[in-house]
């Protein structure tokens, strides 16, 4: 059975830092693609940076790019976003995906496994 757990959200003043994590089970974790996404009540879910399986290789959204970083730790399974310069529009609910073959894609669809999501809520 294949888990994705993410966790570091919560609360944070405009302008600050948060880094979300996401542990990973169940699966090769270095043969797939990482993705984090969010998803605003009401909204699409919206992709927001991927990273290729080796994470050499990232893409960003427009919204979230030189501010947003992420990262992957193939040894502890774990795929990371940090996330400077936090704006009020950032916030939303944050999940990670993970994806098989080599592209990093941007489409929601194109991922197979998916976490339940931890929430970040930007004041101010």
């Amino acid at each position: 059975q294949v888990l994705l757990v993410e966790s570091g959200g919560g609360l944070v003043q405009a302008g600050g830092s948060q880094r979300l994590s996401c542990a990973a089970s169940g699966l090769t974790f270095s043969s797939y693609v990482m993705g984090w996404f969010r998803q605003d009540p009401g909204k699409e879910r919206e992709f927001v940076a991927g990273v290729s399986r080796s994470g050499e290789g990232t893409d960003y959204a427009d919204s979230v790019k030189g501010r947003f970083t992420i990262s992957r730790d193939n040894a502890k399974n774990t795929v990371y976003l940090q996330m400077n310069s936090l704006k009020p529009e950032d916030t939303a609910l944050y999940y990670c995906a993970a994806k098989s073959g080599s592209l990093v894609i941007r489409r929601v669809r194109a991922y197979d496994y998916w976490g339940q999501g931890t929430q970040v809520t930007v004041s101010g």
